[in-house]
């Protein structure tokens, strides 16, 4: 009878708390709509006007005086919600994206230089449900220029693949959240990623479930131990991580397609998509994993970690730089 209460309890408190987000949704869906409005007032004004900073100014003193309690509406702020106007402007389809987010949020993402930035970022934080500490993070490690240059490098098994599997991966992942010596071996990293699974997780994506490290597999009468394997949602598919502490070496590839092989014939199950695996080394040659990659049938992504956060402009300048290749190479 117990047991019945507090499943009846449970119920109760759950209408309480999914009553309490739809409030919050709609609270933050119509406060956005007013920064929006307010946005775009002022931002005709001074087009039209020649509103300047004085007369917002005026506007936000003059808020204050009327009505002490409403809070938000400081000459900065005013300004930044002209500024919010004026970003999505010409892209009002994003409003379902930003209206699901907060006004903090929406503040990080909307000073990033470009619309593809920045739709990134609305959409990965949407998808993802990220705090907005976890965005920032997010933002300052690059992570728009490294799923990008990894997009442009996967190779032509994984982009065939039937799930897909465009941002979902990294040219390179950042772990500035382990406390790792800068000489270290494959054990050490394992360990420590696995000690720090939330902060890696996210660092990868929240689509990765974990199954579990040093997963074992056998071949005939042999054992072999994938170091992490992974389940990802989205593509419905096993994913295995194979770390190296020292540089890519085109041998690696071998050791990745024997495991992707073991886990589709005994452990992928029927409905589930071809395995994918992530050879994750200290450094990369990018010329040398094209070659590698060029004659490999199995669907394997190459990328390097770093184990302390990456100035994005080093990141944006290869990005560039990369895009500059292709440019070259279409002429």
């Amino acid at each position: 009878m117990e047991n019945l209460t507090q499943n009846d309890f449970k119920n109760v408190l759950n209408k309480i708390k999914n009553a309490r987000q739809k409030a919050y949704a709609q609270v933050n869906a119509t406060l956005l709509q007013l920064y929006w409005d307010i946005g775009k007032y002022i931002s005709f004004k001074v087009k039209q006007e020649d509103w300047g900073q004085n007369v917002v100014t005026q506007l936000a003193d003059y808020i204050k005086q009327s009505d002490p309690g409403i809070k938000g509406f400081s000459s900065r702020n005013l300004w930044r919600m002209k500024q919010f106007y004026e970003v999505y402007q010409d892209n009002e389809k994003l409003s379902a994206v930003w209206s699901q987010l907060s006004w903090s949020h929406n503040r990080a993402i909307m000073t990033l230089k470009s619309t593809e930035e920045r739709e990134f970022y609305l959409r990965l934080c949407t998808r993802e449900k990220f705090s907005v500490r976890e965005l920032e993070r997010q933002i300052n490690s690059g992570t728009y220029e490294r799923m990008a240059l990894a997009d442009k490098k996967l190779s032509p098994v994984v982009k065939e693949l039937p799930q897909h599997t465009g941002q979902i991966f990294k040219d390179s992942y950042v772990f500035d959240f382990l406390d790792l010596p800068s000489s270290h071996n494959e054990k050490d990293l394992q360990k420590a990623l696995v000690a720090s699974l939330r902060e890696f997780i996210l660092e990868i994506g929240k689509g990765f479930t974990f199954v579990g490290q040093e997963y074992r597999i056998q071949v005939g009468n042999d054992d072999f131990y994938i170091d992490l394997l992974f389940f990802h949602r989205d593509l419905q598919c096993l994913v295995a991580f194979e770390l190296k502490v020292d540089k890519f070496r085109p041998a690696h590839l071998g050791q990745l397609e024997f495991y992707l092989e073991a886990l589709d014939r005994d452990v992928k199950k029927p409905n589930e998509n071809p395995s994918i695996g992530v050879l994750l080394c200290r450094e990369k040659n990018d010329e040398v994993v094209e070659y590698a990659l060029s004659r490999s049938l199995s669907p394997a992504v190459i990328s390097e970690y770093e184990t302390k956060l990456i100035p994005k402009e080093i990141l944006r300048a290869k990005l560039n730089e990369f895009y500059a290749i292709l440019e070259g190479g279409d002429e």
